[in-house]
Formats: C-alpha cells, structure tokens, sequence
C-alpha cells in the first residue's frame, strides 16, 4: 500500500514538473533555468504547508503523507535538474547566472518552505 501511493504521488508529481517547468521556461525565453526555480519554489512551499497539516491534523494517515511528501512532491521537485543546470551554466561560461541559480534556489527554496510552515501552521489552528 505504501509503495503504490508513493508510485502514484511521484508519477502525478513528474508530470506537473515536466508541464510547470516547461510552460515557465517557454514563456521566459532565456538560457537561466526558471522553469526549475519556479517548481522548487513551490514545491518547498508546499512541503512546509504539508509538514505542519500532517503533523498536527492527520497524524495518523501514513499513506496521504507518503502520497503527497514522498511521492507528489519528490516527483515534482527537481534538485537534480536544478544541480545539471547549473553545471551546464558554468561549463558554457555564464558563471554569474550560475551563480546567481545558487543563490536563488536555496534562498528561495528556505524562505518558500518557512513560509509554508508558516500557512500551515495558520491553516491548522
């Protein structure tokens, strides 16, 4: 039962990755990963709006939490592609946009996640 929730989490996750990062990066004509920066923005959001609605209302739903934290949102975030992008970027010489990819990411990412805890936390009162 675990498995196959994660399963289907991740399949429904790798999917809304692929159509986000794609449509952000279509609209965004540029060689700096945005599509990626977007996608992990949100889904560190709401892995932080997640983590405190399971913890404090559905303690008990291991499935559903498997489904949406392991499965959904492992499927839908994306360090690896945000880690080969920004490779890419250093070996073809934008040092600065990789740079610049670094900072964003995790920066964002952080504050993304902090203010999910933040909602769900508000969200669970």
């Amino acid at each position: 039962m675990n498995a196959l929730a994660i399963a289907l989490g991740g399949a429904a996750g790798s999917l809304l990755r692929y159509w986000l990062a794609v449509s952000v990066q279509h609209r965004l004509v540029t060689n700096f990963p945005w599509g990626t920066l977007v996608v992990n923005v949100i889904g560190s959001l709401l892995i932080g709006v997640l983590y405190i609605l399971l913890q404090t209302r559905l303690q008990e739903n291991e499935p559903l939490r498997l489904l949406l934290m392991v499965g959904l949102l492992g499927g839908f975030t994306t360090f690896s592609s945000f880690s080969i992008e920004t490779l890419q970027l250093f070996q073809t010489g934008f040092w600065l946009k990789a740079v610049s990819n670094i900072l964003a990411s995790v920066g964002a990412c952080l504050l993304a996640a902090f203010a999910g805890m933040l909602v769900g936390r508000l969200l669970s009162a």
